[in-house]
């Protein structure tokens, strides 16, 4: 069993437990996610199962969208509304951010002065460095940042660049909620945007709502609901139509036997297909009959070098 399951994660199970859940109704160990959700996030979470996994390099690193809902005024150690419990205890660096609900009275107001909230949302948008937050599992000296968060050890984060492609604020009748429709690179935090946006609006803020609707090709519309993966009804999406977006050219019978065994296909060797190909690219390579065989990443010797076989 190859292949990809789309699951609408509901809020409370980690990424995790998903995983665990699709192991038992399909019977196998070989399940991973492709770009985690934290347990407080809903919506797309891509599994590949058997030989699937092996294609998680070129899925996880798909842009993502997501609808937010960011609450002003309250900030927490964990940058989301898992942190009021109180369960996570982090020193906030910045002293001058306010006391939680300290500036909620104030907050109708923050788009009628120069700072306002659409100035402010601007800054998001386009690349630029992000720090991930505290309670994460970035790797920090060899353990997860979450890690050293829990023993009360402040660590420093350091910012990666991301990218937000489509930043787009929603009607909301709480003016103390902002919401928000975001599309971003692989490795953005949601939860960073929240609690950045809140520094620079002086009211502090924290994520209170997160829903995936898009992971790469994957909309939440296509996805199993995971009381239905639960019950132990997956539809799993074949290892043929992952991958879509990558171009492909198809082998003959001899060249699939190279492919199978590692070895470069000449460029010239394959059909017209490959003339335009962006050499730049990965490549899917095809059997005679259109089934996935391999990934190739075509080479300065003008060569087609398989970098994941799956026959």
């Amino acid at each position: 069993m190859d292949g990809a399951l789309i699951v609408d994660k509901p809020s409370g199970p980690s990424s995790h437990d998903v995983v665990a859940v699709a192991r038992r109704v399909l019977q196998t160990r070989q399940v991973g996610h492709a770009g985690t959700l934290d347990p407080l996030a809903t919506g797309v979470l891509v599994l590949l199962v058997g030989r699937a996994t092996r294609l998680s390099q070129f899925i996880v690193h798909d842009e993502k969208e997501y609808l937010a809902g960011i609450r002003l005024g309250v900030v927490t150690a964990t940058y989301d509304a898992e942190g009021i419990s109180g369960n996570s205890q982090l020193p906030i660096p910045n002293s001058q951010l306010p006391t939680p609900n300290s500036q909620l009275d104030q907050i109708g107001n923050w788009e009628l002065g120069v700072g306002s909230l659409e100035n402010v949302l601007d800054g998001f948008r386009g690349t630029f460095p992000q720090k991930p937050p505290p309670f994460s599992a970035k790797k920090i000296a060899g353990r997860p940042a979450y890690a050293h968060a829990r023993a009360d050890r402040v660590v420093e984060m350091k910012a990666i660049p991301v990218t937000v492609k489509q930043l787009e604020r929603l009607p909301s009748v709480d003016p103390s909620l902002v919401q928000l429709r975001v599309v971003v690179s692989a490795g953005f935090y949601v939860r960073s945007l929240a609690h950045d946006l809140g520094q620079r609006l002086g009211c502090g803020a924290h994520l209170e709502s997160l829903r995936r609707t898009r992971s790469g090709p994957f909309a939440v519309d296509a996805a199993v609901p995971f009381h239905e993966l639960v019950a132990g009804a997956p539809r799993l999406i074949g290892v043929n139509d992952l991958l879509s977006n990558m171009p492909a050219v198809t082998l003959s019978e001899e060249e699939l036997k190279l492919a199978s065994h590692g070895n470069a296909i000449g460029q010239r060797q394959v059909s017209g297909e490959a003339a335009g190909l962006d050499m730049t690219e990965r490549v899917r390579l095809l059997g005679p009959g259109g089934n996935l065989v391999a990934i190739a990443r075509p080479g300065p010797d003008a060569l087609l070098h398989p970098q994941v076989v799956l026959v």
